[in-house]
């Protein structure tokens, strides 16, 4: 687990945060369960999923501007509070795409090629600007075209062991994904450009495969791969560099994806509220 000694110095760049905000539509359990239109409006101690992030990045010393990626019938005029940032401007919207990958693409567009951008999800209801700045220095400090958050699944299984997080186990370890990634130079589009390959091969597990390198996968399959050699292959294949940066609280790996998840962060910030 990082220490935290990097972050009390001042943030060495300035960040365009990107939000994700789409979901599986109305069908989704969580979203039928929560009664809303849209799984980014979900009520997590009585408030939006998606204001909870914006209020953590409008707080962040890293972040400097905002764009949200989502559906404008599932989103628009559903919440005043949203509506009324994006009218002031202090929020950026652009209409997302038909896979998570596509909707990157089109927000990227919308800035500087040169422009190191946070890209987030919108049901990080658990985000604090603590979480972001971490991140955003760690990233820009690391020499690399395009970095991962991730958590130790060590640490999350030990501050929630009800949860049931997803843990990619590699040779030297475990680790829970922190939906948190920075692009920090031109040649970070390679990777989103990768990432929509991966989208469109994923009904071909054979095509991924190949994609990936065979060797790699066997490692992998067989728990001989370590994160160093992934992160090797990765930047190989995407043609950019690859890095990772680890989060120092167990919170950042928990993200709000099942009515599971709704019902352990409502409980993560009633003990957190009765703390303070």
């Amino acid at each position: 687990m990082s220490d935290r000694s990097a972050d009390m110095n001042p943030v060495p760049a300035s960040f365009a945060a990107v939000v994700l905000a789409g979901d599986r539509g109305a069908e989704d359990p969580l979203v039928k369960a929560a009664g809303v239109s849209c799984k980014a409006l979900v009520p997590v101690a009585g408030r939006p999923m998606i204001l909870r992030v914006l209020d953590a990045l409008e707080s962040a010393a890293a972040i400097d501007s905002c764009l949200v990626c989502g559906s404008s019938d599932r989103l628009l005029g559903k919440c005043s509070e949203l509506d009324a940032r994006i009218a002031s401007g202090k929020v950026r919207w652009v209409e997302n795409q038909a896979s998570p990958s596509r909707s990157a693409q089109a927000a990227l567009g919308e800035l500087p090629p040169d422009r190191p951008v946070l890209l987030a999800t919108a049901d990080h209801a658990l985000l604090t600007p603590q979480m972001v700045d971490h991140f955003c220095t760690r990233a820009a400090q690391s020499g690399c075209d395009v970095v991962a958050g991730l958590a130790h699944a060590e640490m999350v299984a030990a501050a929630f062991p009800e949860s049931r997080r997803t843990v990619t186990r590699l040779r030297d370890g475990g680790y829970c994904g922190c939906n948190l990634f920075a692009l920090l130079t031109p040649r970070a589009g390679n990777a989103v450009t990768f990432w929509r390959r991966v989208e469109k091969q994923r009904k071909h597990p054979l095509r991924i495969v190949k994609s990936l390198g065979l060797m790699a996968v066997l490692r992998y399959l067989l728990g001989r791969l370590t994160l160093e050699e992934g992160l090797a292959r990765m930047s190989s294949v995407m043609d950019a560099r690859a890095g990772v940066v680890w989060m120092p609280e167990a919170e950042a790996a928990v993200d709000v994806d099942k009515v599971e998840d709704w019902v352990l962060t409502e409980k993560i910030l009633c003990l957190l509220n009765r703390s303070d």
